[in-house]
């Protein structure tokens, strides 16, 4: 294969990632391997074993005689993400504060410039694409081959519900998403210092702050109404 050929097979699966990343690409959409082989100018061969490749890392789910299939967000995914999502991340910040290396650290710091940049753009996918780099940074300076894997299937799914989080039109969020930029700053500090006790809490106060919006995400209209209090009014009405 050229190396002309070997770029626009890279260029094509970055490209994929940030689609599905961003919800370009919906969860649970199939794609259209003629499109794709026709915008990408690459041929059926590479593309599927591109495919292929973003299968093994989450990004989709390949189906016999149906193709590819953006990865869906279904309950089960999400009912897993809650149970998995504190306790990788607190493991894996624990982890990188232990193992960091300079270069690393460099390119964290970098990564945080970028964020913050989005940020003052109010470029809602630049926010959500650096804020997974970042975590994905420091999944990689957990160096742990059991850890990092589900780190970064657990940041497909929680970047693109990020991109509701990271939506500057989204006003009751926007105290939180200034707390969470600066717990940004608080990760680079507590690493380079080597504080794994401190990085694994920051991790879970760093979850908490989104949780309730991944939560509001994820439940249907109706369900957020107050059934509770609406319910005891009801019963004491029908008494009187």
């Amino acid at each position: 294969m050229s190396e002309k050929s070997i770029n626009k097979k890279v260029q094509c699966a970055e490209d994929i990632r940030q689609r599905i990343l961003t919800q370009a690409f919906q969860p649970g959409a199939y794609l259209d391997e003629a499109e794709l082989s026709e915008a990408y100018q690459i041929s059926r061969p590479p593309l599927r074993e591109l495919l292929n490749q973003l299968a093994g890392e989450g990004y989709v789910v390949l189906h016999k005689n149906r193709g590819a299939q953006v990865a869906p967000m279904t309950h089960k995914t999400m009912r897993n993400f809650f149970m998995a999502a504190p306790m990788l991340y607190a493991a894996v910040s624990r982890l990188a504060a232990e193992h960091a290396t300079q270069a690393q650290l460099m390119r964290l710091k970098d990564a945080q410039t970028l964020f913050r940049k989005a940020i003052r753009e109010g470029d809602t996918a630049q926010r959500a694409l650096m804020n997974q780099r970042f975590h994905a940074i420091i999944g990689e300076m957990a160096d742990n081959e059991f850890l990092t894997p589900s780190l970064r299937r657990l940041l497909i799914d929680h970047t693109r519900i990020g991109m509701a989080f990271y939506n500057p039109r989204n006003q009751s969020m926007a105290t939180q998403r200034d707390i969470a930029a600066d717990q940004h700053d608080q990760f680079i500090a507590l690493i380079e210092t080597g504080d794994a006790d401190g990085a694994a809490q920051l991790a879970l106060d760093h979850w908490e702050l989104s949780r309730a919006e991944i939560e509001s995400f994820i439940t249907p209209v109706g369900m957020q109404i107050p059934l509770g209090p609406a319910l005891g009014a009801a019963t004491q009405k029908g008494t009187q």
